[in-house]
Parts: C-alpha cells; structure tokens; sequence
C-alpha cells in the first residue's frame, strides 16, 4: 500500500460509528423484563431466551463509538504488544518457524521472540512441534494453527475480555447509583470516573 493509499484509507476511516441492526454483520440482543444484553454473530434468530420468552433485537442505539481496529483489538484484548503481534503474523504468513528465524525476518532480540512465541502458543493463537535437523539435533519450530481454531479461540478470547469489561462497567455504574442515593443533594464529582476502583 502506497502512502497515499494509507492516507485515503484512513480518511475513509469513520471517527464514529453506531450499531445498525440493518447491516447483519452481529446482532445485539435484549432481554424484554430485565437488563440481560448479548452479542450474536452469524445468526438469524434469537440466540437464546430469557425468563422463558425469546430476547428482542436492540434496534434503538443511539450511542456512537469510535470504530475498532483489529491490531487493537489484539493487543488490548490478549494483552500483545506490537512484538507480540508482529511475532504472531510473521508465523502465520511465513511459517512453520523457528525462534531464529523469526528474530531474523524481523530483525528482533532472540529472547524477545522467544518469550512471545511461547506465549501465542499458551493463548491457543500458534503451535509449536519439534523439527529433526538434517545435521542432527532438534529444533522447534512454530506453526499457524487450523483458522477455524483460531476463530474460535480469538473470538472466545475477545467475549471474555469484553464480558470483564462489561462487568466494569456495571460496577462503576452501580457505585455511581449508590453515590447518588446516599448523597441525594450532592452532584457526581468530577473525578468520580478516575478514581473509581472496580476491584
């Protein structure tokens, strides 16, 4: 991609964007009598009933957000930096691997590499099997594992890391209510958000 493309690209890049239950790419689901919301992707119906009646689709969203970037989503959702991450798709687009010739293509400290390939392999995101040398010896080496594997684990990942964050949030919203009852003439301080602790 030249710098030109990359700039047009990201100018076509929207600041905001808002769920639209037209598009079909994943559905928000609600529960009809209490607050229980859920996220379906690839599904047609309902994935699922609440106090035994079928949950609604949410179709009166009127909060904007800003519009996810996978690299980012990666990284806030596995906790991967960028060495992590470029380590991850250095295998997957050029594996199988060793550490050293990972370190090489990408020019990267060999423990550095190490400790991150490991680590993809622990979140399920790469394999490792071991490699008999012609020379003699072994060596591992590092593999891509099966896409729909991957799917399923990153996307597990993913719900887990949001359902921690959604959890948050209703903690901090629930301590926010709890201020305003015990403190009904007082407004919510500033510095309510900054200082809450969900823990």
């Amino acid at each position: 991609m030249t710098d030109q493309e990359a700039s047009q690209s990201e100018k076509e890049q929207p600041d905001e964007v808002q769920y639209d239950p037209t598009s079909s790419r994943y559905d928000l689901y609600e529960c009809p009598d209490c607050d229980n919301v859920v996220l379906a992707l690839g599904r047609d119906e309902p994935p699922m009933s609440c106090h035994d009646r079928p949950m609604e689709r949410v179709t009166d969203v009127e909060m904007s957000v800003k519009p996810p970037d996978v690299k980012q989503v990666l990284l806030q959702a596995f906790g991967l930096p960028k060495a992590g991450l470029d380590i991850c798709l250095c295998v997957i687009g050029e594996g199988p691997l060793s550490a050293n010739e990972v370190a090489e293509s990408l020019e990267y400290d060999r423990s550095t590499v190490t400790r991150y390939l490991n680590t993809l392999v622990e979140l399920g995101l790469l394999r490792r099997s071991e490699l008999n040398r012609e020379e003699g010896g072994v060596v591992n080496v590092y593999h891509s594992v099966d896409l729909e594997r991957m799917r399923r684990e990153t996307l597990i990942g993913f719900y887990v890391w949001a359902g921690e964050a959604a959890a948050l949030i209703e903690d901090a919203n629930l301590t926010k209510q709890d201020y305003l009852e015990e403190n009904p003439d007082q407004e919510l301080p500033e510095m309510f958000w900054e200082s809450f602790d969900g823990e």
